[in-house]
């Protein structure tokens, strides 16, 4: 019997489907803001580590997070998180959430909502993209928040799945 051919096949890391379709697309992609308190920067929001996050400037609202996704993703779901520690009390931060496929013209994916954190619950607030959504920058406008004068995430995830 012949041995197969393999030339053909793509190398590894090039051409093969998702290996894990539910992965969080944010996960460690360059992030910027439209400022940030000390070491609250905005890679911080994406480092994987929910007791660390951004902190826009404060007193300044609206304030805006973005992140470059590196390519453009059919994105269904996000997950707005915040240090799950009980010292930090619940609160509502007022968000809206645009989208890119340039990094310049940016869209109204979902409009100004109140999303509720409670350490009680986790810290995590879920927000839910219409099916048509595409985008390959996020951007994340912080308009107010309930406990804090600025715009706060420890994490902020981005997935395929809804």
């Amino acid at each position: 019997m012949a041995a197969a051919d393999c030339s053909t096949w793509p190398q590894p890391g090039q051409g093969n489907p998702d290996p894990d379709p539910a992965r969080n697309l944010a996960r460690s992609r360059p992030a910027t803001a439209t400022g940030s308190q000390d070491v609250y920067t905005p890679g911080k929001a994406v480092d994987g580590d929910a007791n660390s996050y951004w902190e826009s400037a404060n007193s300044a609202f609206p304030q805006s997070w973005t992140v470059d996704l590196g390519s453009t993703e059919a994105v269904r779901r996000l997950v707005l998180k915040l240090p799950p520690s009980s010292a930090w009390g619940a609160r509502t931060q007022t968000v809206t959430v645009l989208g890119s496929t340039d990094g310049s013209t940016y869209a109204t994916v979902v409009g100004s909502a109140g999303y509720r954190f409670d350490p009680a619950t986790g810290n995590t607030a879920t927000v839910s993209l219409p099916g048509s959504t595409s985008l390959r920058y996020l951007r994340l406008s912080v308009s107010a928040n309930t406990g804090w004068p600025a715009g706060q995430f420890s994490e902020v995830e981005a997935y395929r799945t809804s």
